[in-house]
């Protein structure tokens, strides 16, 4: 069983930074499409970047381009968040699924509902 766990979060001005880490136990050998995902106070849960370990593809929302870098150090995957925006407060939740060699991170999934294994979250805000 894969359990996640997020922590880095907290409160942030706009255009200051934030490091999101989380850390993966469970791994069974295989690859995995994981992604960060957000869900602010009443709007739908949104993807904000999705990564495949087997090439270290990325894909990231257009509303954190040039912002946010996603990266893995061993069993835990760092989202860097920099040039933090009001916008960007919400809760911040780690995501995982198996994947077969060789898919395209555009095949990951997307909603939170295909994903296998989940995070409890963590909060991020960021006052103007």
């Amino acid at each position: 069983q894969v359990h996640l766990v997020e922590s880095g979060g907290g409160s942030v001005q706009a255009g200051g930074s934030l490091r999101l880490s989380c850390a993966v136990s469970g791994y069974a050998y295989g690859n995995y499409c994981m992604s960060w995902l957000r869900q602010a106070p009443g709007k739908e849960r949104e993807g904000v970047v999705t990564f495949y370990t087997g090439d270290g593809s990325t894909s990231y929302a257009d509303s954190v381009k040039g912002r946010f870098t996603i990266s893995q150090d061993k069993n835990t995957l760092i989202l860097q968040m920099n040039s933090l925006k009001p916008e960007d407060t919400a809760m911040y939740y780690c995501a995982a699924s198996r994947a077969p060699l060789g898919t395209p991170v555009s095949r990951c999934p997307r909603e939170w509902a295909d994903f296998t294994y989940w995070g409890q979250g963590i909060q991020v805000t960021v006052s103007s």
